[in-house]
């Protein structure tokens, strides 16, 4: 079969054109199959193809083959390419939400992309500070440093009205934020993915705000076969570049969703601390199911315990980062083993123990057998 580019050439990006187009195919009673880029343009043709019960898939533009000396593209070649590529099963599709799932993804990115907030805090301090004004206390943004802010005042007229236009703006994007707060908490019940939202707020430093991002960027969890495979998609798998005997090691990939990974990475910094249950975690934990909560609890004891092997150190925190970073690669279980096998042998360095993962991780091939050759 040849993959050829369509008599027609482009068509307009409407449905009644596309299910022109479907039905002008399809006439011979040939299956067929399509596929095309994920781009801004959203899921609408996947799911307008899947209702005229055609097969289409959302390729990941990242993951396309491309050929290192190819230097000219055009809407022709990409799309004799993607017919090629896909009949080789050389695609990589992306996961489709439902209609649903997309509105309320859409919801919690619109909250997470109010950055003003924090540039506007940063515009005002940086303000004060280029002025002489310095905060007495020793926490920013509390209701002591807000009640300073208003006994701040400028001589000139202009440098005030700046100042009030600062805070005003803070003001404002923090009204914003808490706007589209209490619209997730309202809708939330509805959605098809409460429960998970509400089960992974039984870990540590999960409250609402992290584990309705990550649970809104990931979607469904069992699309996973293993930890593996979700911390690939989420870019916080260790990068590799490795020949022959040479093997190294070098930070995340950083590939999948910035915002969850950010989110999950925030929450990972109070497994530095003693294993405990807080008052907010205890009211988090009030209504899940036991298994979650032994779940949740058991996470908390073996990251305490790595802590402690490791608190001899000088740099103790900084290797328990480090450590912290092979857990979602390798789980905890091998984690801790590493961290056991490298205390037994008198060693407190994350390098030895991130070897010791590597090791188990890709075992030493076999020796090879010499053998004589056989006498005629």
């Amino acid at each position: 079969m040849e993959a050829r580019f369509a008599t027609g050439g482009k068509i307009p990006h409407r449905p009644d054109h596309v299910r022109k187009l479907v039905e002008k195919l399809s006439s011979s009673g040939s299956r067929l199959y399509f596929c095309y880029e994920a781009g801004p343009c959203g899921y609408g043709l996947h799911r307008q193809l899947v209702e005229l019960e055609q097969d289409c898939i959302v390729v990941a533009p990242s993951l396309i083959p491309v050929k290192a000396g190819d230097r000219v593209k055009t809407d022709r070649r990409d799309a004799v390419m993607l017919a090629k590529l896909h009949r080789a099963g050389e695609l990589t599709s992306v996961w489709v939400p439902d209609a649903a799932y997309e509105a309320m993804r859409d919801l919690v990115r619109a909250r997470a992309a109010m950055r003003v907030l924090g540039k506007a805090r940063q515009h005002l301090q940086g303000f004060l500070l280029r002025h002489g004004r310095i905060y007495p206390g020793k926490k920013g943004w509390t209701i002591a440093y807000r009640r300073w802010l208003t006994t701040v005042h400028f001589q000139h007229p202009a440098q005030q009205i700046v100042f009030q236009d600062y805070v005003d703006a803070i003001a404002d994007a923090e009204a914003r934020v808490e706007r589209l707060t209490g619209q997730i908490a309202e809708l939330l019940p509805a959605w098809s993915l409460a429960p998970v939202v509400e089960a992974v707020q039984a870990m540590r430093g999960v409250a609402f705000i992290v584990a309705v991002t990550v649970v809104a960027d990931v979607g469904d969890f069992q699309r996973f076969d293993n930890p593996r495979q979700l911390m690939a998609y989420l870019g916080l798998s260790p990068s590799e570049h490795s020949s022959g005997t040479s093997a190294r090691q070098g930070g995340i990939s950083k590939a999948g969703s910035g915002l969850a990974r950010r989110a999950l990475i925030e929450g990972a910094w109070s497994y530095r601390m003693q294993a405990r249950v807080s008052r907010k975690l205890h009211d988090r934990l009030e209504g899940l199911p036991k298994s979650a909560r032994d779940i949740a609890w058991k996470g908390q004891l073996r990251m305490s315990a790595i802590r402690r092997k490791l608190k001899g150190s000088d740099d103790g925190d900084r290797q328990m980062v480090q450590i912290l970073a092979c857990v979602p690669e390798d789980g905890l279980q091998a984690v801790e083993a590493a961290c056991r096998e490298a205390l037994d042998h008198g060693v407190h360095s994350a390098p030895v123990v991130i070897n010791i993962l590597a090791r188990q991780r890709d075992p030493a091939p076999p020796p090879l057998l010499l053998t004589q050759p056989r006498c005629a």
